[in-house]
């Protein structure tokens, strides 16, 4: 009797299973681990040493052992983690709503199968996106043969004449989001930095004259920030957010070096002139030269003040300026000072000067060409320029509506771009601050009709 009874609940409890809907791996619970987890279980964040990036990271588990048992919900770590009138995660933010429970706990007891499609995370579009709103630009950069103003969109690089009275050409790619841009010393190549959050990471390379993509450099795990060529144009840097700086080879697209000396995201990069070294700003308030041969740490350039949000070196002189989160704008030499100093010393040997403090966030900062000038942009709306021999503020540029993120000089140094969260770029002449000229970054089409009621 006891055994038909057992057999009688069994079927009864696998009937109601085969009932309810089929859960995707994929599509219903990867979305759950972006909204709730990814945040402390990533790459470079991995809490419990448990990664929830990828499947095969899921079912590894963390130092507690397995996280999920296929079949078998109650007995699975994961959902017990997230179930019950005070679950143990998320640790930080809300629960997990009732039907994101649900979906996990389906999806563990109908086998916990994974479904991830081969080409998950390749995000190429197969044509120039369309736009009915200005997108925020968050990068730019002028060619070195000051034909070119390179603007990033949603998944491409919009190439717009100088005087910004067309677009030359639009370089799809896979990135969703680029955070950064940079022309190779001879203007011939142009990188972008940035990737797919809780991802990918992205170097793209472009030929500038073909508009042909000419490599894709795939790293980490979440966005890259900060490109930069060495002066010979051999190698890219990016700092990421899984804390490394990375390096690597233009010809092939091989890492030639990472160094792990940063306990933050890193957000900007620059080789010293002679391509041996390379400074570093990160959001752990530090600046740092790294011996780029063997990914060392040489010495750290600054003493630690306010998260370093970007950073420009001087054109000729291994001179860097950096920017952070409460407006400061601070000179430093790109040198080492004989090795790490001990224990409480000030780090202050490399300081030349401050410029004028700006009103906001500094996340925009430009060298121009002859050395002349520091132009910097900040989350307020304000970019102003200043003079590098002494700090001092040459002109106000003014237009802005909202934060303003990105500037660029002109090759001769006589103009500026600048770019924000409007969407609009604006050409300014350097010598007065006038604004000379405002274009959209990207091309609107409108949006379709509504029908009539």
């Amino acid at each position: 009797m006891n055994f038909l009874r057992s057999l009688l609940f069994l079927t009864i409890a696998a009937s109601a299973l085969a009932d309810e809907p089929s859960v995707s791996y994929y599509r219903d619970v990867v979305p759950v681990f972006k909204r709730n987890c990814n945040a402390c279980h990533r790459p470079g964040k991995a809490k419990g040493q448990l990664e929830l990036t990828s499947f095969p990271m899921l079912m590894k588990g963390g130092k507690h052992g397995d996280t999920v048992k296929p079949g078998d919900a109650a007995d699975s770590r994961l959902f017990q983690n997230i179930s019950g009138d005070e679950p143990e995660m998320p640790s930080e933010g809300d629960p997990l709503n009732h039907d994101e429970v649900a979906v996990i706990r389906r999806w563990i007891e109908q086998g916990a199968k994974d479904d991830t499609p081969a080409d998950a995370g390749i995000h190429k579009l197969s044509s120039p996106p369309t736009y009915h709103a200005l997108p925020s630009v968050a990068a730019l950069a002028w060619s070195p043969d000051g034909s070119t103003i390179a603007v990033a969109g949603y998944h491409e690089v919009l190439l717009h004449s100088a005087d910004g009275e067309r677009i030359t050409g639009r370089l799809v790619g896979f990135s969703p989001s680029i955070a950064a841009l940079a022309f190779s010393p001879d203007g011939k190549l142009l990188a972008t930095a940035g990737g797919a959050t809780s991802e990918y990471g992205e170097i793209q390379l472009w030929d500038v004259a073909s508009q042909q993509l000419v490599r894709s450099i795939r790293t980490s795990n979440d966005t890259v920030f900060g490109v930069s060529f060495s002066p010979d144009g051999a190698r890219v840097a990016v700092g990421c957010a899984d804390k490394l700086v990375r390096v690597f080879a233009v010809a092939d697209g091989g890492e030639v070096m990472k160094c792990d000396n940063h306990i933050d995201w890193v957000f900007a990069t620059a080789f010293s002139n002679d391509g041996a070294r390379l400074v570093t700003g990160s959001r752990d308030r530090a600046v740092k030269l790294i011996d780029v041969a063997s990914g060392h740490l040489i010495d750290d350039v600054n003493k630690a003040r306010d998260a370093v949000q970007c950073l420009a070196r001087h054109p000729k002189e291994d001179l860097v300026v950096f920017g952070d989160d409460k407006g400061g704008l601070r000179i430093h030499k790109m040198e080492p000072r004989g090795g790490r100093l001990a224990e409480g010393d000030d780090k202050e040997n490399s300081f030349l000067r401050e410029c004028e403090r700006m009103p906001g966030p500094v996340h925009g900062l430009a060298w121009s060409p002859d050395g002349r000038l520091i132009g910097a942009a900040c989350t307020t709306g304000e970019v102003r320029l200043f003079t590098a021999a002494d700090g001092q503020r040459t002109a106000t540029l003014k237009g802005h509506e909202g934060a303003a993120f990105a500037l660029a000089f002109s090759a001769d140094s006589t103009r500026v771009a600048t770019g924000g969260y409007d969407g609009k770029i604006r050409l300014f002449g350097v010598a007065k601050g006038e604004l000379i000229r405002t274009f959209d970054s990207v091309p609107l089409t409108p949006p379709p009709a509504t029908a009539l009621q």
